[in-house]
């Protein structure tokens, strides 16, 4: 085990230098892993911790899902320390792991801001995401930071999906 986590060090000095942040962020996630393989959870959330501040702002899901239920068991760790917890809410809920997902008991922890609003019911139009942020005279970066939080707020990857829980709250 000693020589796979030296070779996972040397892996994430060499992908930190060369700026590859989706390895950066694999790589954490398979440090955090191994150190949960071994019964050691404090070590393990350390660069898990590290992977979500990462991963978070770029929205990255699959890296996390592709590792299926070892990863979840993780996450929750992780929600029970506080750590980027609307963040791991959806990773969450991307792997199936939410706790209450029947449509009749959901409840958002965090309400949608009015501006979140807005974007959620232009959402659920045809308009393209760059037609979005021109009717809402945003940038497009705006936009996709209001879309992102709108999906970790609803707990979904994806505009559909986001549509689809809005109405079952009643939100549109």
């Amino acid at each position: 085990m000693h020589e796979a986590m030296s070779l996972l060090e040397r892996l994430l000095q060499a992908a930190d230098e060369g700026g590859r942040l989706g390895s950066v962020i694999e790589i954490l996630v398979l440090q955090a892993l191994a150190y949960e393989a071994q019964s050691n959870d404090a070590l393990a959330l350390a660069p898990l911790s590290r992977a979500l501040v990462l991963a978070e702002p770029e929205g990255y899901v699959r890296i996390f899902v592709d590792e299926g239920t070892s990863v979840a068991v993780l996450l929750e760790k992780a929600a029970k320390h506080g750590i980027a917890p609307n963040y791991v809410r959806h990773l969450l809920t991307a792997l199936g792991k939410a706790e209450d997902r029947t449509p009749g008991n959901q409840v958002m922890i965090e309400p949608l801001s009015e501006r979140e609003r807005d974007v959620l019911r232009l959402l659920a139009t045809n308009l393209t995401g760059p037609e979005i942020a021109r009717e809402l005279m945003v940038s497009p970066s705006t936009m996709r930071t209001h879309t992102s939080h709108i999906y970790g707020k609803l707990g979904v990857n994806s505009r559909r999906a986001a549509v689809r829980r809005a109405e079952e709250l009643a939100l549109l």
